[in-house]
């Protein structure tokens, strides 16, 4: 099992990115919350991870804070939710507030993420809640988790390139190019002077909740 990753970070193509350890480039797959505090290629950076084994294919899975790793293997437990979808969730949401979701019953809020239906969201609600209530009586969600990496800020693309990226991540996680584009365009009607495309997909991502 590879529980954590320390290495130079190479390539961030949402939701993929690249950490080169030694001679070696790993492939780790990430949610956008991760994506945006990771720094610029070339840096050194520490990862969580989650290592899975399929027959036809080995997947890493890495994660910013511990308590979205902690979140995201609880996730993957729950029938109907595998990985891509726990992704999306954590992409959508912080931690913290999916726990607040869940803890309110908000089913609507859920079943705006890409790929949950009102059934998998009332079965997140239920099999969640119960793990949620143990894990805050361990002290689990007592505290945010700590940032392991270096952040940076990212550079400014601009007009077309910027909302290319930001469709390009919300294709990733599932949303229809449709929805990605009236969302992203929204989001740059209302707030014309943003600079980067991790803003543009943080608001894109938030007007569709």
């Amino acid at each position: 099992m590879i529980g954590q990753i320390t290495g130079i970070l190479v390539d961030k193509t949402p939701p993929e990115i690249l950490i080169r350890v030694g001679g070696i480039a790993y492939e780790v797959q990430v949610p956008l919350n991760t994506l945006f505090q990771l720094p610029e290629p070339g840096k050194e950076v520490t990862l969580h991870t989650h290592f899975v084994v399929r027959e036809d294919a080995q997947l890493l899975y890495g994660f910013f804070a511990s308590k979205d790793k902690t979140l995201f293997r609880a996730l993957i437990k729950v029938n109907g939710v595998g990985p891509k979808m726990a992704l999306a969730i954590l992409s959508g949401m912080e931690a913290d507030e999916f726990v607040r979701t869940v803890r309110s019953n908000d089913v609507a809020a859920l079943v705006n993420m890409p790929g949950v239906g009102k059934k998998t969201a009332e079965r997140l609600i239920v099999e969640m809640r119960d793990r949620l209530g143990e894990w805050g009586e361990c002290g689990e969600w007592g505290e945010d988790g700590e940032a392991l990496g270096v952040t940076g800020t990212s550079n400014s693309p601009s007009g077309n390139v910027m909302s290319q990226e930001a469709e390009s991540a919300l294709l990733s996680l599932g949303y229809k190019s449709q929805q990605a584009s009236r969302a992203i365009d929204r989001v740059l009607k209302d707030n014309p002077d943003i600079a980067d495309s991790e803003t543009l997909i943080r608001l894109a991502l938030k007007s569709m909740l």
